[in-house]
């Protein structure tokens, strides 16, 4: 199984909030809600059978850097991602948050 990042550039429209968005290739969730699908095994790979819906449940700040968890409400699995210049601060903001300067 390969791990190494696939970039694919995809626009599409937010299944959770309706948000037309306009991927850029590392566009990984809705950046007005943050929510996201469970489509990859692997970062693009598009490998995931499950699709279910990727909730944002917390985030993380690392190195100056926040990173969403989301959590598949389908089969459970958490995965973590970086927000973007283009994300909704106030909505990472009222996720719940823990610091973490490592």
């Amino acid at each position: 199984m390969n791990k190494k990042f696939q970039r694919h550039i995809e626009d599409f429209t937010c299944v959770q909030c309706g948000a037309s968005v306009k991927g850029n290739g590392y566009t990984n969730h809705c950046p007005e809600c943050l929510w996201s699908r469970h489509v990859d095994v692997n970062p693009g790979d598009r490998a995931a059978s499950c699709l279910g819906l990727m909730e944002p449940v917390g985030f993380t700040i690392k190195h100056g850097d926040y990173i969403l968890t989301h959590r598949c409400t389908t089969c459970g699995i958490e995965k973590k991602n970086k927000t973007s210049k283009n994300d909704n601060f106030e909505a990472i903001l009222n996720l719940q948050g823990e610091l973490n300067n490592v």
